[in-house]
């Protein structure tokens, strides 16, 4: 894959395994953030897994939090995984006090028919026919809303059915972790790495 990628380290948690999975498909990454921010020329990866709130307070330092925003509506590709999908919305339950980045409608909410944090593998459905449906793995206590369904790409069920994926323009986000999903997972990252090459 000649293309290269930012790698944004939001001091999440997951980036090491996000990394890990990048190395062994012999993608070249370039790690970012506060400290050396993308400036758009290469498609984004932000994974990210904690309190939605922290993880808003560490993108404000180095002015992430409105930097992002301004390169996705440039044009620049981005992928989100967990927090790095979350924190798309305008809000969330977690933490009400802090905005998100406001770039996709809605709000992320709490489970409130079944045990949280939900751990371990769901079955996701596509929601267009042009994805494939598996099971991947879940870490999570919250899960987005948007205020148009028409932007969900996956679709899972914990107690209620809910929004495991995403994808408007040029934003794809997976609530659960494609990089520890074993081989459909992988897959679904060599797809949309593939997608932002070409």
């Amino acid at each position: 894959m000649k293309a290269e990628f930012d790698l944004v380290d939001i001091k999440g948690g997951n980036i090491g395994s996000v990394k890990r999975c990048l190395e062994r498909l012999e993608v070249k990454f370039n790690e970012v953030g506060a400290d050396n921010p993308p400036d758009g020329s290469r498609p984004l990866i932000v994974p990210g897994v904690g309190a939605f709130g922290a993880v808003m307070d560490s993108l404000k330092h180095g002015h992430l939090d409105t930097l992002l925003p301004t390169l996705v509506r440039a044009g620049t590709p981005y992928l989100g995984i967990c927090v790095g999908m979350q924190v798309l919305f305008e809000g969330s339950e977690e933490s009400k006090n802090s905005p998100g980045l406001g770039l996709i409608p809605g709000r992320v909410v709490r489970f409130q028919h079944a045990k949280v944090p939900q751990i371990g593998w769901n079955k996701i459905s596509a929601r267009h026919s042009e994805w494939q449906s598996g099971y991947v793995y879940f870490v999570n206590s919250y899960y987005a809303k948007p205020a148009n369904e028409d932007c969900i790409l996956y679709q899972s069920n914990y107690g209620d059915a809910f929004c495991a994926a995403v994808e408007k323009d040029n934003i794809t986000a997976f609530q659960f972790h494609p990089e520890k999903s074993g081989p459909f997972g992988v897959s679904l990252i060599e797809r949309w790495l593939t997608n932002v090459s070409k």
